[in-house]
């Protein structure tokens, strides 16, 4: 062995003693959360329910950053060029899986190979709502109205390819009614949009909608989950309200940047595991239609594949574009 190689191989075991013995004494600082939706959104009720249980857990403050913009294309981008130290991570959900039919993210970051998947979340369906002032009163009433009305009912969503395009998107493609798609950047601009009565119809996820249900400032037509909702009783699926098949869930999950050592991955994971399971995350989740979703690691990897798999086909087959 020449001197050079020795140097090489002594710098090599020093660094991975150095890195190992961060990793045990992680975290030393405040971390980032990044989500890459605007304030209002499911993801950011999501993202800031476990930030502020992990600070107590880890003992740490979690920061949340919200970088909106693409349909959460810059946020997701920013956290995959972060240090691979585990002090960035970022919430992503099916955005993440339909962003790249969407858009070109070549030279930007790969979806799956780019990050180092942390944990999954949580998981809930979509609500159909539409303004308290809006004439219909079910699932049917809306599709006659829409039917009536070609391209001229405006229907709010989070943009291009998010969770509430998706959502409303397949509803046109079983129903054949066409809306005017009125995209926002975020979905709590879109709501705070239909709350105010500018466009009539959202298609959004229950986390962020119910307590705007509950309150009264909009009303529910159904529930895009399998079987109804516990917390909106009366309100019917909307399979059962007129759309037969139809099925529209979000998730929600944790990533870090590729790289990052895996002893900095398994206490995030051994800590996310414990806020799932705690009495203020699980009452939060049951008030607002989320259940929680516990994977292993490679599962959770697995599944952001078969994710991407499923809505290319339907990104292809609706023929949505990003604008």
């Amino acid at each position: 062995m020449t001197f050079r190689s020795l140097l090489v191989k002594t710098a090599a075991a020093l660094l991975a003693l150095t890195t190992a013995a961060a990793a045990q004494q992680y975290p030393t600082k405040p971390i980032r959360l990044i989500i890459p939706f605007p304030p209002g959104g499911s993801n950011d009720v999501v993202g800031r329910l476990i930030a502020q249980q992990l600070t107590e857990r880890l003992g740490r403050q979690i920061i949340v950053d919200n970088r909106a913009g693409a349909g959460g294309v810059i946020g997701t981008e920013l956290a995959s060029q972060a240090p691979k130290d585990g002090y960035t991570l970022a919430i992503i959900s099916i955005a993440h899986a339909v962003n790249p039919w969407l858009y070109d993210l070549k030279g930007r970051y790969d979806p799956i190979k780019s990050f180092t998947p942390i944990a999954a979340l949580a998981s809930g369906p979509n609500v159909l709502v539409v303004n308290p002032s809006y004439q219909a009163k079910n699932v049917k009433e809306l599709i006659e109205l829409a039917k009536k009305s070609p391209g001229k009912v405006g229907w709010a969503s989070a943009g291009v390819g998010s969770f509430q395009h998706l959502g409303g998107a397949l509803f046109e493609v079983q129903t054949g009614v066409k809306f005017l798609h009125v995209p926002f950047k975020g979905g709590g601009p879109a709501m705070i949009d239909v709350v105010a009565g500018h466009n009539p119809v959202m298609f959004s996820s229950l986390v962020q909608t119910t307590p705007q249900i509950q309150s009264g400032k909009l009303r529910p037509l159904g529930v895009g989950g399998t079987k109804p909702s516990p917390i909106l009783p009366g309100v019917p699926t909307i399979a059962e309200a007129g759309v037969p098949g139809y099925e529209a869930t979000n998730w929600w999950g944790i990533v870090a940047p590729a790289g990052v050592p895996q002893a900095v991955v398994d206490r995030l994971r051994k800590e996310i595991a414990a806020v799932q399971t705690a009495k203020p995350v699980l009452e939060a989740f049951a008030k607002e239609g989320a259940d929680v979703l516990q994977m292993s690691q490679a599962e959770f990897a697995a599944f952001m594949a078969s994710e991407m798999a499923k809505w290319e086909k339907v990104v292809k087959a609706s023929g949505m574009k990003a604008e």
